[in-house]
């Protein structure tokens, strides 16, 4: 079963297969355990792929810029 979703970050709607997950549009995007935390803080529902590309980027010169100067 899959659904049509917006995004909660950016509003675009994007189609979420959970009964599927190999073919959801999530599966291709690698995260860490630090920045999937970082992503259920924001946001509490699927976010879209290029969402969750950005927020996983964002998280990284967060601390590049922050953490380890």
């Amino acid at each position: 079963m899959h659904e049509t979703k917006k995004c909660p970050r950016c509003n675009n709607p994007f189609e979420c297969k959970p009964g599927n997950i190999t073919q959801c549009q999530c599966y291709a995007v690698k995260l860490t355990e630090e920045q999937r935390a970082y992503i259920d803080q924001r946001y509490q529902n699927c976010l879209c792929e290029n969402c969750l590309v950005y927020l996983s980027v964002e998280l990284n010169f967060f601390k590049e810029r922050y953490i380890f100067r």
